[in-house]
């Protein structure tokens, strides 16, 4: 019986990343770890990794950088309110990432990029860069 548990205590630390819902498949958690988009401690981890209550991973996903915190370990993928439960993110972590939502919200206002830009905003484009004529 304790053999059993031991066995069900390793994980890796791709399919754990995809049980905890940070990725959609196993394969791009892999991809992901691979490409070092997951750190442990500062550095680089790998896909066989096996993570333990307790471990903090930093984990990028597209703009965002999450700090987490593993709080429990599994091998099945199920809902999200059960995949949440697996970890935690650190409070800084938080606020972190909201204020760089925050910021990249304020820097985009008012200029989109879905296809050719209007006259007015090329012309907002080239008094932003001070290439307009000055006549």
């Amino acid at each position: 019986m304790a053999q059993k548990q031991e066995e069900e205590e390793k994980v890796r630390l791709d399919k754990w990343l995809w049980a905890a819902r940070f990725y959609k498949t196993r394969a791009l958690a892999k991809a992901a770890i691979e490409s070092g988009k997951v750190h442990h401690r500062g550095e680089r981890c790998k896909p066989g990794k096996e993570p333990r209550v307790g471990d903090e991973f930093q984990i990028r996903t597209g703009f965002d950088e999450k700090t987490i915190v593993v709080q429990a370990l599994s091998i099945v993928r199920r809902g999200a309110p059960e995949a949440q439960a697996l970890y935690t993110e650190t409070d800084a972590s938080i606020a972190k990432r909201e204020n760089a939502a925050a910021m990249r919200k304020a820097g985009a206002s008012g200029l989109t990029t879905d296809g050719k830009p209007s006259k007015k905003q090329r012309r907002d484009l080239f008094k932003f860069r001070g290439s307009g004529s000055d006549d």
